[in-house]
């Protein structure tokens, strides 16, 4: 498990070797390494000005807690102007922000869309006035980003895929039905995970070790509607016996559901961002597995590439990610995901992404001395 945690900093270290611009008309290039701190020491005296709009604070902890305040402290230590804002779900304010960013100087503008179409609006806006564009962590469908930067989210559905599989043959389920709930229909984040998960558990039901069961998206990974829709696949097929739920937000959505009919902790749970719930969840026994993403490696390869932008160089992402309904390359750099059972829950505190204090208060104090964290 280490060896999973620290792959994804050799990434974020190929990342930071990968990044280079154009230095100036004699053609001679300058790496943006090392990350903010470096950046910022070569910098040239151009600085522009960065906007980062986040999406919401439902659907899950992460945006306020950690991508926010590790994006603020990279573009603070480079000394960049920056501005970033949470949309808290609402498309309309979202383009509002979008437009006061804009008229108040951004040269970069750096978006997690709510859906497809309002990032597409505004990405095209940004463009028009000159402002560079980077997608983070959802892609914007024909939007056109000049920049993408996530987690490889097929990879990240074939680690729930392959965790909800484990935790089954663990507890030595005989056909188990199973049901999927899915992240928002309108984020492209949500059918990537679902084409990764269900690459695991389609070949076992086509050969009928496993029974598929009710099968639905929630919209706007609304927590509270993921409770309801849960209760409805319960009661339409009370011999669930197997969650894939798409992050910790949901899956704890099912579990309350799950504890009203003393089924928590019998019916396996996954989960995604492992979150300080999810890890108590899991802790507890009633969440089979999470899916950890190093945010902080995600807001670091953003703010390089931005803080770069925004210094007016042109950097070079590591690969490239295919735009599905404008068939084009969008310039990209994906990190790896990396599974979470209770045997390695403290691998995500030693990384520093939750503190052992938040995860381990009160009743969790000797839960967590079970697990190793100290």
């Amino acid at each position: 498990m280490r060896k999973g945690l620290l792959s994804i900093g050799a990434a974020a270290v190929a990342l930071s070797f990968g990044l280079t611009a154009c230095g100036g008309d004699d053609g001679g290039t300058t790496a943006a390494s090392g990350g903010a701190s470096s950046a910022a020491a070569s910098a040239p005296a151009k600085k522009g000005k960065i906007g980062v709009i986040l999406p919401d604070s439902k659907s899950s902890a992460r945006w306020e807690t950690a991508d926010r305040k590790y994006l603020d402290e990279a573009f603070t230590a480079a000394g960049i102007d920056h501005d970033i804002q949470n949309a808290q779900g609402d498309k309309t304010a979202f383009q509002t922000i979008a437009d006061q960013m804009i008229t108040n100087g951004a040269t970069v503008l750096v978006i997690v869309n709510l859906d497809s179409g309002t990032g597409k609006a505004v990405l095209d806006k940004a463009k028009a006035q000159g402002v560079a564009t980077i997608d983070y962590d959802r892609l914007t469908l024909n939007g056109g980003a000049d920049y993408y930067v996530s987690f490889d989210n097929t990879a990240v559905g074939k680690l729930q895929g392959e965790g909800l599989v484990k935790c089954l043959t663990d507890d030595k389920a005989d056909k188990p039905i199973i049901a999927e709930l899915n992240g928002s229909p309108t984020d492209n984040n949500a059918t990537l995970f679902k084409q990764g998960y269900d690459g695991v558990l389609q070949p076992k039901y086509d050969s009928g070790d496993y029974k598929k069961g009710p099968d639905q998206s929630v919209p706007d990974w609304d927590n509270a509607q993921a409770g309801t829709i849960f209760e409805q696949m319960l009661t339409q097929e009370p011999k669930i016996a197997g969650v894939l739920a798409a992050n910790d937000g949901l899956g704890n959505a099912a579990i309350a559901v799950l504890k009203k009919q003393k089924l928590n902790g019998k019916v396996p749970v996954t989960g995604q961002d492992a979150t300080v719930q999810g890890l108590q969840n899991i802790l507890n026994g009633d969440q089979c597995m999470t899916v950890y993403k190093a945010v902080k490696q995600e807001a670091d390869a953003t703010s390089q590439l931005a803080i770069a932008l925004a210094q007016g160089q042109k950097p070079a992402a590591t690969g490239t990610v295919k735009d599905t309904e404008s068939g084009k390359d969008v310039p990209a750099v994906l990190l790896t995901p990396v599974a979470i059972y209770k045997d390695n829950v403290k691998d995500v505190v030693a990384d520093g992404y939750v503190t052992k204090d938040e995860l381990c208060a009160g009743d969790f104090a000797a839960k967590c001395a079970d697990a190793g964290i100290s």
